[in-house]
């Protein structure tokens, strides 16, 4: 009963998360929910409330098309690497699948923390699109978490705000399209999920609206710091129960 009011609860604030930053969701819902179930079902779970949430964000503001032009060779890689981690998912154990959810996710943190002032040569954006879109999709395939790397990859062209939350919630949306498919394909959704999925859209959304109006004047700072400790603790418990549960 707590796991579950703990996954009640991870998907009101990745909801407010994934409004404020523009992206996040899966990162902060997908392992709380999986302490209440499991990865496999977690990641089915949570398709359609990440299908709805980057829809709106796309198409809050203009500019949807050019950022789909912009990024397509990684949006296409991303889809090739989508379809083969769903292939992983479908057979990993759900001791590996905590484990490869949990060290992901302490990575992002890790990496969000140290914060590398980098900037990526604008003659080198098309030929690594590709090599960050596959990396992407296979790693969100297997564990729904797909910002890495892409959200560093991203941060790393020194993209408006607004540039990035559409190019990133762009290439969200086509990932999380082409993952259900893969997911019905393989026969891990059922209408049960279907239903629970619907009804994790409905409380996601809830908070996604809150997050997208403090989108503009809550400090990022102190938020994402506040999220990456939250995260590491999370992942902290995922890894334990993967090593020693």
């Amino acid at each position: 009963m707590i796991a579950w009011i703990a996954g009640l609860a991870g998907l009101l604030v990745a909801g407010f998360v994934k409004g404020a930053i523009g992206f996040g969701f899966p990162t902060v819902a997908t392992p709380l929910l999986a302490l209440a179930t499991d990865v496999r079902t977690a990641v089915v779970i949570l398709l359609l409330p990440n299908i709805v949430m980057d829809g709106v964000q796309i198409f809050r503001r203009p500019g949807f098309l050019a950022a789909a032009r912009r990024h397509a060779p990684l949006i296409f890689a991303g889809v090739v690497g989508t379809v083969v981690g769903t292939q992983f998912l479908r057979w990993m154990s759900s001791r590996a699948l905590l484990l490869a959810l949990g060290t992901l996710i302490l990575v992002f943190v890790t990496f969000s923390l140290a914060r590398p002032a980098w900037r990526l040569a604008p003659d080198l954006e098309q030929p690594l699109g590709p090599v960050v879109g596959l990396l992407a999709g296979v790693l969100g395939g297997i564990t729904n978490v797909f910002a890495l790397p892409l959200a560093p990859y991203l941060y790393a062209l020194d993209l408006p705000k607004a540039e990035f939350v559409r190019a990133i919630s762009t290439a969200f949306l086509v990932f999380k399209v082409t993952q259900f498919g893969a997911v019905w394909q393989v026969g891990l959704m059922d209408p049960g999920l279907v239903g629970l999925s619907v009804g994790a859209a409905a409380v996601g959304l809830l908070s996604f609206r809150v997050g997208l109006l403090a989108q503009d004047w809550i400090h990022p700072e102190v938020f994402n710091r506040a999220v990456l400790g939250f995260l590491a603790i999370v992942s902290v418990t995922m890894l334990a129960r993967a090593l020693w549960g």
